[in-house]
């Protein structure tokens, strides 16, 4: 670690010693926000995002890697499932649920998404929120949200075309056309992601099961369309109605740790189709009020082959199955505005929204289950003076069991599970104080909840869990100290303090039966850390960032069980450097300490990564870019077993026409 930031601040200082100039070009990086996309907190302070000019910068090709440059975000990279996902704080996805424009796209049955399917050419930017989130989110925001915004169009005519190419026989493009004509707004997007293998590190050390260092069916495709249409009737009112359809293909590299009781599984997604169509509106009633509405329906169908061996051409043996699920939600939330008391702003918002989730495996008569969930909540932006504002909310969250059916595989009989429901209150608030243009202060407590999913409830866990319907929610207080420091207009610290209580939660209970556990509300945990974030433009054409992040987690309950996939300590900074006005020079690394895998104590090790990337604007409209990701090749997991990529190289080509 010390090697580690004393090449980083070498590297700072020898670009430093460089003549300032006024080089910085944005021509490629503007991008319109989709207002009706967000979901307004009021604070910048209280929510971090990466915008589409970081994720250019970065070449952070999709959500997960994106938001994983933030503090207190963490990736991970399910091995078993090979899903990338994330950790807010320690929390995972089923407590910190993904949103599109304010629209759920989390899948109903477990409440995760494969954050690696989501490419992010067609975002404006993407939003989190930690521990402390808006009310008008709904239901299960125990630990924070992400919202990914879409952008839209400002010109007459806008076109962005890009086409790349990268090691593992792998090739990227996207096409991006929109134009706004008075009243009238169109866009439509295309992406497509594909490549037949990523390369291990020449460090890895090759096994009967890894004959090379190209990782075994570690293929992937993804194709993403999205269409957007909008009238601005005036200034103030706007409708759009949106279209997304996402189409992913994928292996799962097997197992090559030394973990004897880890299964290897040759499994292979050939379907991962997900698609949301939605509509936004927001109408000002009287000036001071506005009325906002989203109406959504959201499908996703998955089918996963499991094979007998490697050569992923036969299902003969008893481990070997094809298994569909085929699931939809819709609802919708309505939000309601006011300025009509004197230094506040009222905010009341209901959301309704249905899940049907359908699953079988090949042969099996399918099954079905359906939840609905509402949820009504009140937020109040209250101004005391300049200076002084206070943020409470208030919601009641509901969540009734509609249908659960139980197959017994052995008599083929299809029975229901009892019907059930649970109900949870959140509040909270937050406190917003600026001293001076140079300190912002901010406290915040949020006493938040999460159902219980459909898996946590119905899942035999293949065999070895009873099901546990009555599960009622968690529920955790979070607390957060944060600051905003601004020195000038070139140095900006934000450093946070955080503590989160959990309880209820709910863990494996071993040996209900003879060799059979259940999950139950049993669980009390407590998650606490720190995180900074840095900004420093140490010269013209020269910007520095970065962001540290300390956190424990205790497991009060059980201290044998170790909490997974979360490093103690996490450090990611980049250098942007124009050395002149057309060429841009962008150095990133990370840091990452060890991390548990297992819940019984098997380790990912810790490691640092450097990646670098070049751009050039060589004509009016076009651009190229070039990279080198993990440069000194390093062999290295975050999951035990699971060997990243090495060192990877790729080259863009990009058209960016505005007028």
């Amino acid at each position: 670690m010390r090697s580690y930031l004393f090449f980083l601040l070498v590297f700072i200082l020898i670009l430093s010693k460089v003549k300032a100039q006024n080089t910085i070009d944005t021509t490629f990086n503007n991008v319109k926000v989709y207002e009706l996309g967000e979901v307004v907190v009021s604070e910048s302070i209280l929510e971090k995002s990466v915008t589409q000019s970081e994720m250019q910068k970065l070449n952070t090709i999709d959500v997960a890697n994106s938001i994983s440059i933030l503090p207190s975000a963490t990736l991970v990279n399910i091995g078993a499932r090979n899903e990338s996902t994330i950790y807010l704080r320690g929390f995972d996805l089923r407590s910190v649920p993904v949103f599109v424009d304010g629209i759920p796209v989390y899948v109903p049955y477990d409440g995760y998404v494969d954050l690696a399917r989501f490419t992010n050419s067609d975002l404006s930017k993407i939003e989190i929120s930690k521990g402390y989130s808006s009310i008008l989110f709904g239901a299960n925001t125990i630990g924070g949200a992400i919202n990914l915004i879409s952008s839209k169009p400002t010109e007459k005519l806008e076109i962005n075309l890009k086409a790349g190419l990268l090691t593992g026989k792998g090739y990227s493009t996207s096409a991006n056309i929109a134009s706004k004509r008075g009243k009238f707004y169109f866009q439509a997007h295309f992406s497509k992601f594909n490549r037949d293998f990523y390369k291990i590190s020449r460090d890895f050390d090759t096994t009967k099961n890894e004959m090379d260092w190209k990782r075994d069916n570690s293929f992937r495709n993804d194709d993403k369309i999205s269409v957007k249409v909008g009238f601005t009737p005036n200034s103030t009112d706007e409708y759009s109605i949106n279209y997304v359809f996402q189409h992913g293909e994928k292996g799962n590299p097997i197992y090559l740790g030394d973990d004897a009781s880890v299964k290897i599984r040759y499994w292979q997604w050939p379907v991962w189709d997900k698609q949301s169509v939605y509509f936004i509106s927001k109408t000002t009633i009287a000036e001071k009020s506005y009325l906002k509405t989203r109406f959504f329906f959201d499908n996703f169908k998955n089918t996963l082959k499991s094979f007998d061996n490697d050569s992923y051409s036969t299902q003969n043996k008893n481990y070997s199955f094809t298994s569909y699920h085929n699931d939809y939600s819709y609802g919708s939330n309505i939000e309601i505005g006011t300025e009509l008391i004197k230094n506040n702003v009222v905010k009341i918002a209901g959301h309704y929204k249905y899940d049907l989730h359908r699953e079988n495996n090949e042969g099996e008569p399918i099954r079905h289950f359906a939840d609905n969930t509402f949820s009504f909540g009140v937020e109040d932006i209250f101004s005391l003076g300049n200076q002084l504002k206070l943020i409470p909310g208030l919601s009641y969250n509901l969540r009734n069991s509609i249908q659960a059916e139980d197959y017994n595989s052995s008599s083929e009989v299809i029975s229901m599970y009892p019907e059930n429901k649970n109900s949870a209150t959140n509040i909270q608030l937050a406190a917003f104080y600026q001293f001076t243009n140079h300190l912002d202060l901010s406290f915040t407590v949020a006493h938040k909840t999460r159902f219980a999913t459909m898996k946590d409830r119905y899942s035999y866990k293949l065999g070895i869990a009873i099901p546990n319907p009555d599960l009622k929610s968690e529920r955790a207080l979070n607390y957060e100290w944060a600051s905003k420091i601004k020195i000038n207009d070139k140095f900006i610290v934000e450093p946070a303090v955080f503590y989160s209580k959990i309880d209820n939660t709910i863990q494996l209970v071993n040996n209900l039966q003879e060799g059979l556990y259940q999950m139950q509300n049993t669980g009390k945990a407590e998650f606490y850390g720190a995180d900074i974030s840095i900004y420093f433009q140490i010269l013209q054409n020269l910007m520095f960032n970065a962001n540290y992040t300390y956190i424990e987690r205790n497991n009060i309950t059980n201290a044998d069980i170790e909490f997974t996939d979360v490093p103690n300590h996490k450090f990611f900074a980049y250098i942007d450097y124009f050395p002149v006005k057309k060429i841009e020079f962008v150095f990133s690394s990370e840091y990452n300490s060890d991390r548990f895998s297992t819940s019984y104590g098997t380790i990912s090790p810790e490691f640092v990564v450097f990646n670098t990337q070049i751009s050039y604007i060589f004509a009016k409209y076009f651009k190229i870019q070039a990279g080198i990701n993990n440069i000194f090749d390093k062999n290295y997991t975050l999951i035990e077993g699971y060997p990243e990529e090495g060192r990877n190289f790729y080259f863009s080509l990009i058209f960016n026409l505005k007028k």
